[in-house]
């Protein structure tokens, strides 16, 4: 995955509703929901509900498939797991990330 790419799809998460709106999509899983079934989950009015659902797409986090007369909006698993994958790519030199309590810590 390029850096462009994981920006694309940091830039898109870092608004409020739009973060809610994925982790709304994420919960329900592959089955995904309509912007009918969203707005019952975010409280985010329709017009702008659709800019919000409209900006995940452009950063492929959401995919979209007509079924009938509905739209279903889906989270992109594959796509939210390179995201993480690459900011974890170099963590901690591949070994486990842990926290160390350091008590030497001083604030000011």
């Amino acid at each position: 995955m390029e850096s462009i790419t994981v920006v694309q799809a940091l830039s898109a998460l870092a608004q409020v509703s739009r973060l809610q709106i994925f982790r709304v999509l994420v919960q329900a899983g592959p089955e995904g929901l309509t912007p009918g079934g969203l707005s019952d989950h975010v409280d985010v009015a329709t017009n702008t509900l659709s800019f919000h659902l409209k900006e995940l797409l452009r950063a492929d986090l959401v995919s979209q498939e007509r079924m009938g007369r509905n739209l279903i909006y889906r989270a992109q698993f594959d796509r939210m797991n390179a995201v993480l994958s690459y900011l974890t790519d170099n963590c901690c030199q591949g070994q486990a990330c842990e926290v160390k309590n350091d008590s030497s810590f001083k604030t000011y």
